[in-house]
């Protein structure tokens, strides 16, 4: 019994790792195409938020998370939930702003940095912006449209990650007059 527990255990190491190398591949490839790092931090945000705008329906039909009521909620949601189901990681929410619409998720270990090093070459790459992506395509699918944007790196040398999330308005339904 103790050695099915064990397979499980590599089996879901060898699961990240493959997917902290298959991102660096592509991260790589983009850098190829791509002349200037700042192309290359659009297109991964473009990628991530097509990838949230897809996630959110199946993070909402496995966590069973109901409607959050305000962006504190929806932030302990993202941090507690979120990360935790697809990155396996818990970041920490700090930084509110005294109107309760900025906050940052602060994070000690990023796995998508894995095996990592930054050449002196792409000094303004953001590496892992994909998530910022994610973010705000799957918050934009449930109305809320945010600002995500990465004020700290660890993989450039800061101490830790640091996602900056920036509640910037709900989105109204547009339903045709009549339906609800």
């Amino acid at each position: 019994m103790s050695r099915q527990a064990n397979r499980g255990t590599e089996s879901k190491k060898m699961s990240s790792e493959l997917f902290t190398l298959t991102y660096g591949a592509l991260v790589t490839q983009l850098c190829k195409d791509y002349e200037n790092d700042e192309d290359v931090n659009k297109q991964l945000d473009k990628m991530g938020y097509n990838i949230g705008v897809r996630l959110i329906e199946d993070f909402l039909a496995r966590s069973n998370v109901g409607k959050c009521h305000d962006f504190r909620e929806t932030a302990d949601v993202i941090a507690k939930v979120a990360f935790k189901m697809y990155l396996g990681i818990t970041p920490s929410i700090t930084n509110w702003s005294p109107a309760g619409d900025e906050f940052s998720l602060i994070m000690e270990n990023n796995p998508l940095v894995d095996f990592v090093e930054l050449p002196d070459s792409h000094s303004s790459l953001i590496y892992s912006n994909l998530l910022c992506g994610v973010l705000r395509g799957a918050l934009e699918m449930v109305q809320m449209a945010v600002e995500a944007k990465f004020v700290q790196d660890a993989l450039k040398g800061d101490g830790v990650t640091e996602i900056r999330m920036r509640f910037i308005r709900r989105i109204e339904d547009n339903l045709p007059v009549g339906e609800e």
